[in-house]
């Protein structure tokens, strides 16, 4: 099968859309943009300068006092046309995400999907969940009411492994709220989400700061949360940034959605399909190579059905077709940068120095014509026990490590005191009462009962407990009630 045609990308260094102008930045920092499939430098991204996130957010606020009295139906009507620029640009979409992540061309169709998934769950999210409550008559002549009102300014941080799907998660929502807002992309995936802004601003024509685009690192995080006209942040990537990240929004008290880290379990009872579960878990371990906070990282298996599952699993893994992504027949890219292939790679060697058993080693994989990619193939351990590194750190590659538990209360009592985390877990099993018990005991956000990866659509909350999430709203359906905020009217004539 041909390879994809890239889009085309002409710009030597990115820059930041302000006030509805795409201008260059004034900052002497910058990172190359790289295929991570080729190796090749495709692009740079600079670092935002302090000023230049005070002109974002000045933008945005002033675009905020006219925006939040744009009628509610009007501000649909753009979304309308959001959808409509998103679905006929969706293929070139999916490209530039893979030639900029370089997963493989048709997860990105399903991330861009799920992009365009949220702007129709933020369309019907304006005709339900922002009508107020009201109530007459509650006392002789007073009559009370709810109004929900937009609360102004917030920045959208986002992640590498999900350049698009994970803003839109945000960003409608925001904007039909009468909320605008400052995206700042991630510095390694920041191509996507420019190119996305890009086609909306030429196409969709929103007030000039509704949108913003801002690029940058830690230092234009900071200046973006600290600035006084920011309501609030949200953000989605590692534990360690995002509690950092949430104390900071706390310390000038801000408003804050974070969605962090995860050490996901998967456990394998003994009646389940099993050329099923290890189709699904192949999926869940290997799909996006890895990189993302659903994907099963430990493999629990009941002690009769182990070596059926590792075989299998192992014989299936082996089988992944891995390549450039733009290859409709490719499985797996690469991962994302040669530091990300480097820290998985380090994981594989501390696995096996602590005494697991590597049954199968995907450092030793080789991609015909792309030896400069930054490709690692499927990895299996087997012989896991719970205090390993690799067994409590999150990886975030292709790396699956498998363990035996005796029954399904040792797999949820594994899964509840073996780990901080709390992002998601899945059981495999045929049995109801099975399906019920570890529903309601696993202390997960995002449960699956014969699901590998538990993705839950737009229009439900994105789940997440314990070290996974901190906050109270979470993305997509939920941030409704972020971008806005009730006032109670009491009304006497």
């Amino acid at each position: 099968m041909a390879i994809l045609s890239e889009v085309p990308y002409k710009s030597e260094s990115l820059k930041l859309l302000i006030n509805g102008k795409w201008v260059g930045s004034e900052s002497e920092e910058s990172l190359p943009v790289m295929n991570p499939a080729t190796g090749r430098q495709i692009s740079t991204v600079p670092f935002a300068v302090k000023e230049e996130v005070d002109r974002a957010v000045l933008s945005s606020q002033s675009a905020f006092e006219k925006w939040r009295d744009v009628p509610l139906p009007e501000r649909v009507q753009y979304l309308f046309k959001i959808k409509n620029v998103l679905e006929v640009h969706l293929e070139d979409l999916a490209r530039i995400n893979t030639q900029n992540h370089g997963k493989t061309v048709v997860e990105s169709r399903g991330d861009v999907r799920r992009m365009i998934d949220n702007v129709d769950a933020a369309i019907s999210a304006a005709y339900t969940l922002l009508k107020g409550g009201s109530l007459d008559q509650i006392a002789a002549g007073i009559d009370e009411e709810t109004v929900k009102e937009p609360l102004g300014v917030f920045g959208i941080i986002c992640p590498f492994n999900f350049p698009l799907m994970v803003p839109f998660w945000y960003l409608p929502y925001a904007i039909v709220s009468g909320c605008t807002v400052v995206v700042k992309p991630s510095e390694i995936t920041p191509l996507p989400m420019a190119y996305t802004a890009e086609l909306l601003e030429k196409e969709v024509k929103l007030p000039p700061g509704v949108i913003n685009v801002i690029h940058g690192s830690r230092q234009t995080v900071e200046s973006l949360i600290a600035h006084p006209l920011v309501k609030g942040v949200t953000f989605v990537g590692s534990t360690n940034v995002g509690r950092s990240i949430y104390k900071l929004a706390g310390e000038y008290g801000k408003r804050s959605i974070v969605q962090a880290g995860a050490k996901n379990y998967i456990l394998v009872m003994p009646d389940a399909d099993i050329p099923f579960t290890v189709e699904s878990c192949n999926s869940s371990f290997f799909g996006n190579t890895g990189q993302r906070c659903l994907a099963g990282a430990n493999l629990m298996v009941t002690t009769d059905a182990h070596k059926n599952v590792l075989e299998r699993m192992t014989e299936r893994a082996k089988a992944i077709k891995i390549g450039n992504g733009l290859d409709e027949s490719v499985e797996m890219g690469p991962m994302v940068s040669k530091n990300a292939k480097a820290r998985v790679a380090s994981y594989i060697e501390k696995g096996e120095s602590e005494g697991a058993k590597l049954s199968l080693d995907g450092r030793k994989v080789h991609v015909k014509d792309y030896e400069n990619g930054y490709y690692l193939g499927a990895t299996i351990f087997d012989d896991v026990e719970p205090g390993m590194t690799i067994a409590k750190d999150e990886i975030f590659g292709p790396v699956a490590s498998i363990m035996t538990v005796p029954n399904l209360d040792a797999g949820i009592d594994r899964i509840n005191k073996s780990t901080n985390f709390g992002n998601a877990a899945s059981i495999f099993t045929s049995s109801g009462h099975n399906a019920r018990e570890f529903r309601r005991r696993v202390q997960a956000g995002n449960i699956g009962v014969n699901v590998g990866v538990v993705a839950a659509m737009a229009f439900f909350p994105f789940g997440g407990m314990r070290d996974s999430f901190f906050g109270v709203l979470h993305g997509q359906m939920d941030s409704i009630d972020f971008f806005t905020d009730r006032k109670v009217v009491i009304t006497r004539w």
